[in-house]
């Protein structure tokens, strides 16, 4: 997949913008708070019309305007040329797809894979279990309507479960209630994440061993409990938990309170591993979701490097390119150029919110 023109209309600070891509590699120059780091985002949200970087929609929107709209053409390996259209409004999101609307998320779903690395994604290793379980949730939903769905499910029958555990004198029929919904869609949830993070954590390990360079392992590890596979483990997690749940006001046990471990030579990376170790895992972390949308979805994602490449030295920053598909197209940005060792670049010198091809 290559984007071919890229246009925004009040998108966080950008009041208005559009740019033409040509090639493959594309260099947005300039100093912090031009918009660089936006542009890249809305390109992002094209995926599954989510930011990589906040859950918030409200916060894409521009200051003093009703909506943001993103507008991108691009050539698909098996939809040919292709036009999609968002629209982002403090009450939801629209989606145009050749001029036709797009009525369900999960027709879009799977087929414009896009994947942004950032500075922070360190965070993703040193931070919350909640990161991680963002990361792992937009990732699998991205490509899988059915991920989606349970997900979404389970998410509005837990809120609808903790509110009621909130309340002054919470009924156990009432929580079972809830407890009928929140069961099945924990148990696909759970079925879902392993077989994902089971080839994902494949292609984990060997983009670890490209881009490190050394012979420890990296490994992604995710603990399923025997059996939180089937509707039944969890109507008799339920149950059990919840008197310990109305005590606290809170539900404490399911796929919402999971974690990932992140380790490297056995031992948890954020723990033990060295600064160069963790920048490492954090690119292989991304270069395997690279590799696992394009096997879903057949297409070659996008690459987004959000003033990354600055920061890994001369042998990481090769070995990061060599992982890398070379006829993925790439979208970087930075305070300087990139070395001349990366190839030819489009550049555009990045300037409050607009983009003009550097001469």
């Amino acid at each position: 997949m290559r984007l071919t023109t890229l246009g925004l209309r009040d998108f966080r600070n950008i009041a208005e913008a559009r740019v033409r891509l040509e090639g493959r590699r594309h260099f947005f120059l300039g100093a912090n708070g031009q918009g660089k780091t936006n542009l890249l985002e809305a390109a992002g949200c094209l995926t599954a019309l989510r930011s990589f970087r906040t859950s918030d929609t409200k916060a894409l929107i521009r200051s003093g305007t009703a909506e943001a709209a993103i507008a991108a053409d691009l050539e698909h390996e098996h939809r040919g040329a292709t036009s999609l259209r968002i629209l982002f409004r403090s009450e939801g999101k629209e989606l145009w797809s050749d001029g036709e609307k797009v009525r369900r998320l999960g027709d879009h779903l799977g087929h414009f894979p896009v994947v942004a690395f950032s500075s922070h994604d360190l965070q993703l290793l040193r931070g919350s279990p909640a990161l991680r379980r963002r990361w792992l949730d937009l990732t699998l939903a991205a490509m899988d309507a059915a991920y989606l769905q349970a997900l979404q499910t389970y998410a509005r029958a837990l809120a609808g479960r903790n509110q009621l555990l909130k309340s002054a004198s919470p009924d156990d029929a009432e929580l079972a209630a809830f407890e009928q919904v929140l069961a099945p869609a924990a148990a696909t949830v759970q079925r879902l994440r392993v077989a994902g993070l089971a080839e994902i954590g494949v292609a984990v390990a060997d983009s670890y061993r490209t881009v490190s360079g050394a012979a420890e392992a990296a490994h992604l590890g995710y603990e399923a409990p025997a059996g939180s596979g089937e509707p039944g483990y969890w109507i008799q997690t339920f149950a059990s938990g919840r008197a310990n749940d109305i005590r606290l006001r809170s539900t404490l046990r399911g796929p919402h309170r999971d974690d990932l471990g992140l380790l490297i030579a056995g031992q948890l990376a954020r723990d033990f591993a060295s600064e160069g170790q963790q920048r490492s895992f954090v690119l292989a972390l991304r270069l395997a979701q690279a590799a696992w949308f394009q096997a879903k979805s057949r297409a070659r994602p996008v690459i987004l490097a959000d003033d990354v490449l600055g920061e890994l030295d001369p042998d990481r920053r090769r070995r990061f390119w060599s992982a890398l598909d070379p006829d993925c197209q790439v979208l970087a940005t930075g305070t300087s150029l990139p070395d001349r060792d990366l190839g030819e670049w489009q550049v555009f010198q990045a300037t409050a919110g607009k983009f003009m091809p550097a001469l």
